[in-house]
């Protein structure tokens, strides 16, 4: 479902699933009934991964910036400065209606996460999905865009404040904050 050589080289496979939504590298469990039973959810180790807000935010918008489809989103990141499209109501809107556990709900709203592993901590998150595989993996750092690195400097304080508003379960949920620089 990924968007790598081998996913591309894959996706006749899943070319004629109905499924209930979009299957692509971002879908959500919802997106996925069709693809996988209700009765098969409960047998999988499901997991995921999730991102500081404030790094998520900065990355988010240079993608955008790079992309050339038609899409709202795309528009405004290549028409504003970082702070005017993180204040504007779409971008608000879609941060606030995407926490880690709408990913992670199947059609019916239940929350099936076996695990969530923050990004920015790994090595220490993903204990219980090496216990799971029954073996541990070290993974490259791939498609970094180079600008989340450091994220603060493209905040002020109130856009820093209102994205942990948007972002607000997921902040508390996982820990996060916005570190000063």
């Amino acid at each position: 479902l990924g968007d790598t050589p081998k996913a591309r080289r894959r996706r006749h496979r899943v070319k004629d699933v109905q499924s209930r939504g979009r299957l692509w590298k971002h879908s959500t469990l919802a997106d996925l009934e069709g693809l996988i039973g209700p009765q098969d959810l409960e047998d999988l180790f499901i997991f995921t991964l999730v991102r500081n807000p404030w790094a998520r935010a900065v990355s988010y918008y240079h993608w955008l910036q790079r992309q050339t489809f038609d899409h709202s989103a795309v528009h405004l990141a290549k028409a504003l400065g970082f702070s005017d499209f993180l204040r504007h109501p779409h971008t608000i809107a879609s941060f606030q209606a995407s926490p880690a556990r709408s990913y992670m709900s199947d059609a019916g709203g239940q929350e099936r996460a076996t695990l969530y592993i923050r990004l920015e901590h790994f090595a220490e998150d993903a204990g219980p999905l090496w216990a799971h595989l029954g073996f541990d993996l070290t993974l490259p750092r791939a498609n970094e865009t180079g600008t989340g690195a450091d994220y603060r400097k493209y905040y002020s304080e109130s856009d820093s404040n209102l994205l942990a508003k948007c972002c607000a379960e997921d902040v508390e949920r996982f820990g996060y904050r916005f570190d000063p620089a």
